[in-house]
């Protein structure tokens, strides 16, 4: 089974709460402003997963009916998550977006951080008409975690940047709006405290996962699955976790060569190539790989303790997924 089949199976038990979801994805993007509609649309259906929304759903059911409220709250969810991805794509001057052309190669960098402040104020808006102020406050901690990670990453140095540094800039762009995502839905089902905090416990370690996965990925080129070019984080001089690791194991002349290709002005296919090959040389994919079982092992751990029906099951089988997916 593929993982797109595989991911479908999961989200079976939320299928028809999804569909809602999906429906007032695009319905509330239907605005007098053809421009706002056009890009947010655009993007939105370019093939996500809809993984946030799914965690959010799969919280809830967790603790109670799947709600009008719900379905709401998962919306915003995949709007912050949208709005993110206009916004990275403008920092990265990136041309694709899901192997498809990305709204800022269309309709330029200011239309797309516009519509990206635009899906995060709304997103705000709407998540405080539902009175909890609980909400909010996951929501403003999340979005702040988010906007540091950026700058965090902005920052970043190649030739001193470490594990530890990535994995902070991954928990704050990544992880914070998973775990959020399942905080919001708890207590929107009326979770008590510290069961909310378990769940962006686990919700951040999946979105750990996730990414860690993506980075081993990328650099995974006979893999034609993954809905974009190989080799694009190396292309925009991101230092992810399986470069980070290179960096740190290779010996001198292979660390020297490393640091040549990211200083090139044009990093090639074959640049990606090479840095390939030294990765399989000291087992850098693998090493990403492990890390990112080791936060499922963690989220999976959040879940003890938690109330145990099929939704929860489904939280554990999407967090075992993100480890097995090829895209």
């Amino acid at each position: 089974m593929d993982s797109k089949e595989r991911l479908k199976q999961i989200l079976s038990p939320i299928e028809d709460h999804l569909m809602r979801v999906e429906d007032l994805v695009m319905a509330n993007l239907e605005t007098d402003i053809p421009l706002l509609t056009q890009v947010g649309q655009h993007i939105l259906k370019s093939g996500g997963k809809r993984v946030r929304p799914a965690m959010l759903l799969f919280a809830v059911g967790m603790f109670g009916p799947i709600t009008e409220q719900a379905y709401l709250a998962a919306n915003l969810i995949e709007y912050i998550h949208t709005a993110t991805l206009l916004h990275d794509d403008v920092v990265d001057n990136a041309d694709l977006r899901r192997s498809k052309q990305s709204a800022r190669s269309i309709w330029g960098n200011e239309a797309s951080v516009l519509v990206g402040d635009y899906l995060f104020t709304v997103s705000f808006k709407d998540l405080s008409s539902l009175g909890n102020m609980a909400l909010v406050e996951s929501l403003a901690r999340c979005t702040t975690m988010m906007a540091r990670g950026e700058i965090l990453q902005l920052v970043r140095v190649n030739e001193t940047a470490t594990e530890e540094e990535y994995l902070e800039i991954v928990e704050h762009k990544t992880g914070s709006l998973m775990g959020s995502a399942m905080e919001i839905g708890g207590l929107l089902a009326g979770a008590r405290p510290e069961q909310a905090r378990a769940l962006y416990s686990c919700g951040n370690n999946i979105g750990m996962a996730f990414q860690l996965i993506d980075d081993a990925l990328d650099y995974q080129l006979e893999n034609n699955a993954l809905g974009k070019s190989q080799g694009t984080d190396l292309k925009e001089r991101k230092i992810t976790l399986p470069l980070s690791h290179l960096l740190e194991q290779a010996n001198g002349r292979d660390r020297r060569q490393l640091l040549e290709i990211l200083d090139e002005d044009d990093i090639t296919d074959t640049h990606v190539v090479q840095v390939a090959r030294l990765m399989d040389q000291y087992a850098s994919i693998e090493y990403a790989r492990k890390r990112a079982e080791a936060f499922v092992e963690s989220a999976k751990q959040d879940l003890q303790g938690q109330k145990v029906n099929l939704f929860s099951q489904g939280i554990q089988e999407l967090a075992d997924f993100v480890v097995s997916r090829d895209r």
